[in-house]
């Protein structure tokens, strides 16, 4: 196994017992790019961080196009090399991703003591981290497996040589090259862990059905990594989800109930954040999990105000909800980490975007005003109903209290009386004991 491969198969291993990696960042400055050269370098170090190195040098190169055999200059390629021994470096990180061939002769010119790897190996290498549950697992073994089996190389071509001369005879037993070998059992690793996940989406599918016929109303937390999104989960529902201040620090979808004021449970479910030239490998295999976000009623974009490249964190989280089929849905933009505002700046953001809500979930602040703002959303489709329960039927009043909107109650001789707001799911049942207000 190369020492890629086993970056990507068993990752760096941020242990207080190992050295922590020294990493060269390499970026490429090209025009049409959606983010400042500088900004997407200052993210890339912030994930070397996360994944377990230090970030030692880094270097730029200005180019219309990359070079299809080393991604940069021949020369730029040379200087990469310097810096990486310069600095004994034990990796270099390329902010773009390299294809198999660029990647390979990258290799060459950096020397086989320096691991050359690209922004989706080291995301991935994060994923593989920080998943915790058997599906996220899964998801990123698949999405580690599909980034790895164009990558596979004849790191037995020394076999060849030992073999017996050309002629007749000499292929007799030759059978298969180590390459194909390793390239049929990463086939066959892919196959098993589709297998594996197709059987643990099955069962989240049936979890995700039985709420949706429970006819609760369903919000879903979407948003670039590190925008607050597990800290406003716990705000509002008080739960207790990992939250740290780190890239990608939660994966694992994370569903919970919430009362809003007027009594009606709905759920609040958290999903793993975006990012910037987010692999479209790993959208693939957190397919079943952002299905979270596709099945929603309605979808919180959280947004890190405090962010100088918020507008493109937006942007980039836009592009991800088209990829899954969620542009669509309703959804309410919510700036997160105000507390870290001024004045002035906050002032600026809700002038530049007056449909947002504004919040803060370390503090609290603007917490009271979006729980209203999702009630009203809640509320917009449901039926006026005014209905005469018997006595008997206390399941009906106990769905009511549950899933719906009390505006009156009031006990009488036939039964209880409730006036209320209904989602059409509902009304259905109430049908037939709707009487005269």
């Amino acid at each position: 196994m190369s020492d890629f491969e086993a970056v990507i198969t068993r990752g760096m291993t941020p242990t207080a017992e190992v050295r922590r990696e020294r990493a060269v960042l390499v970026g490429v400055d090209r025009p049409g790019t959606a983010w400042p050269l500088a900004s997407s370098l200052a993210e890339l170090e912030r994930l070397v961080d996360t994944a377990g190195a230090d970030v030692v040098a880094s270097t730029t190169q200005k180019l219309e196009a990359p070079n299809p055999r080393t991604f940069v200059g021949t020369g730029k390629a040379e200087e990469v090399a310097e810096l990486a021994h310069a600095h004994a470096a034990d990796l270099v990180v390329f902010d773009d991703e390299l294809t198999p061939s660029q990647q390979a002769n990258l290799e060459k010119v950096v020397g086989r003591d320096v691991k050359v790897i690209d922004r989706t190996a080291l995301i991935l290498d994060i994923f593989a981290l920080h998943a915790t549950s058997k599906e996220g697992r899964l998801q990123v073994r698949l999405a580690q497996n599909q980034y790895l089996l164009p990558r596979l190389r004849g790191m037995w071509a020394h076999l060849a040589s030992n073999r017996m001369g050309g002629g007749v005879g000499s292929r007799f037993g030759e059978g298969e090259s180590q390459l194909e070998v390793d390239r049929r059992m990463v086939r066959k690793r892919i196959t098993s862990i589709k297998r594996e996940l197709k059987h643990l989406s099955e069962v989240r599918a049936v979890q995700r059905e039985s709420r949706y016929e429970s006819g609760m109303f369903k919000v879903a937390l979407a948003g670039y990594t590190n925008a607050g999104k597990s800290s406003l989960l716990n705000r509002l529902t008080k739960a207790d989800v990992i939250a740290y201040d780190k890239l990608f620090a939660t994966l694992d979808s994370t569903t919970r109930k919430f009362e809003l004021p007027e009594g009606r449970e709905i759920t609040i479910t958290d999903t793993v954040g975006f990012i910037q030239k987010l692999p479209t490998t790993l959208v693939e295999a957190f397919k079943s999990t952002l299905d979270e976000i596709t099945g929603a009623d309605l979808v919180l974009h959280v947004v890190d105000a405090s962010s100088e490249e918020y507008q493109g964190q937006i942007d980039a989280v836009d592009a991800i909800l088209g990829q899954i089929g969620a542009q669509d849905l309703q959804r309410i933009l919510v700036f997160n980490k105000c507390d870290l505002l001024d004045q002035e700046h906050q002032h600026a953001l809700e002038t530049r975007h007056a449909q947002a809500r504004f919040v803060s979930a370390e503090t609290g602040e603007g917490i009271a005003g979006l729980i209203e703002h999702i009630a009203r959303v809640a509320s917009a489709h449901d039926d006026h109903l005014s209905v005469l329960l018997p006595y008997h039927r206390g399941d009906l009043v106990s769905l009511a209290h549950e899933r719906c909107h009390i505006l009156s109650e009031t006990h009488e001789e036939q039964g209880t009386k409730i006036t209320m707001l209904a989602s059409p799911s509902f009304s259905g049942l109430f049908a037939p004991f709707v009487c005269e207000e």
